[in-house]
Formats: C-alpha cells, sequence, structure tokens
C-alpha cells in the first residue's frame, strides 16, 4: 500500500509541476489569499477528483463515454479557458484584486474546480492513464486505490501550497503596476492555453 501510495505522489507531482491553468490560479489568488490559498485551490480541484475517481470505481463505462465525447471537452474546455484567460487580463488593469465575491479569480476554490473542468487535458488524463491506474490499484484492494488517490492529493496540496506560500511572501515586492504585468502574462498563458485545445479538438473537423 506503501508503494502504491508512493506511486500516486510521483504522478502527482509530474503533474502539479507543469504549468498549467491551475497553476495560474493558485498565483492569481495568493497575493491576496495568503499561503493556505494554495491548499484551497487544490481543495477546488479535489473535488472534481473525488468525483472522476467514484466514476471509475464504480463503472469503466463512464469511462469510454467520457472518452468517446474528447473532441467536445477539448472545445468546451478551450473555450472556457480563452474567456478564463481574457478575463484575467481585463481585471489585471485594477491592480491587486480585492478578492470580490463575484469573481472566479478570487474564489481559489471555485477557481481550483474551474481550471480543473475547463482543461481537457485534465479530462484525457484521468479517463486514460488515471483510469487504469486507479483500476489497477483497486484490483488489489479499494484501499489501494484509495492509497493511490491519496498520493495524488498529496502532491497537489503539497506543491500549491509552497507555490502560494512563495507568492504570497513576495506580494511585498511586487508593486501593484508589477502585478498587473503578472496578471496580464498569466492571462495571456491561459487564452494560448486555450487555443491550443481548440485548434487540437477543432482541427480533425476543420482539417487543420
Amino acid at each position: 500500500m506503501l508503494q502504491t501510495y508512493l506511486l500516486g505522489l510521483v504522478i502527482g507531482l509530474t503533474g502539479a509541476l507543469v504549468p498549467g491553468p491551475t497553476l495560474v490560479a493558485t498565483i492569481n489568488t495568493s497575493v491576496t489569499g495568503g499561503w493556505k490559498t494554495g491548499a484551497r485551490v487544490s481543495a477546488g480541484h479535489a473535488l472534481i477528483e473525488a468525483v472522476i475517481f467514484s466514476a471509475i470505481i464504480l463503472g469503466v463505462s463512464a469511462v469510454t463515454a467520457v472518452s468517446e465525447y474528447s473532441g467536445l471537452i477539448g472545445a468546451i474546455g478551450g473555450t472556457a479557458l480563452v474567456v478564463f484567460g481574457i478575463l484575467t487580463i481585463r481585471g489585471a488593469g485594477s491592480g491587486v484584486p480585492e478578492g470580490g465575491s463575484g469573481s472566479v479569480v478570487a474564489n481559489p476554490y471555485l477557481a481550483g474546480a474551474v481550471t480543473s473542468v475547463s482543461n481537457p487535458y485534465f479530462w484525457l488524463w484521468w479517463f486514460s492513464v488515471g483510469s487504469a491506474l486507479v483500476l489497477a490499484a483497486a484490483r488489489q484492494a479499494f484501499l489501494f486505490a484509495l492509497a493511490f488517490l491519496a498520493g495524488h492529493w498529496s502532491a497537489d496540496f503539497g506543491w500549491y501550497t509552497i507555490v502560494s506560500a512563495s507568492i504570497h511572501r513576495g506580494k511585498r515586492i511586487f508593486d501593484e503596476r508589477v502585478y498587473a504585468w503578472v496578471l496580464r502574462g498569466c492571462g495571456a498563458f491561459l487564452v494560448l492555453f486555450g487555443i491550443s485545445y481548440l485548434s487540437l479538438a477543432l482541427g480533425p473537423i476543420l482539417k487543420i
């Protein structure tokens, strides 16, 4: 069981360390949210993963069904990331956000969930590699599958907490102008990320 936990931890780190929408959400919310923001973003992310984990355990048919709609997932997710990126760029002009309740960026739990469900690679990974690993662990016992998930979450919570703590400590170094440009860069990254997903999803249809 320890080996299964460590497997989940290592594989989780390979995903968490790669720059992506969830990392951008952590950076955006950590300046005003404190060092605990990374854990809150991870909690929103983990909630989505808990639902997927349950679907994998309860029936492989759910895996097949989602895989068949990977193109649609890519199109919707890519569009959502582009919109999210544009909103981030537009909001950068106002300087450091005050954390209004209506902002997705300002709510770390919601930001973690939104950046997860809008990331096509997140779905494709879970319903390909992730599902195979979970089912392999579950063949030994359900507790082994839980150990894999616990390792995976340990990587997410650990890494994003480190990121949020580093960003929060650095907020005194950044003035509003510098922070605004950091936000614009993050927003541009999300837009490019979304466009790449859209091109992959719509490419076969448009024969790009």
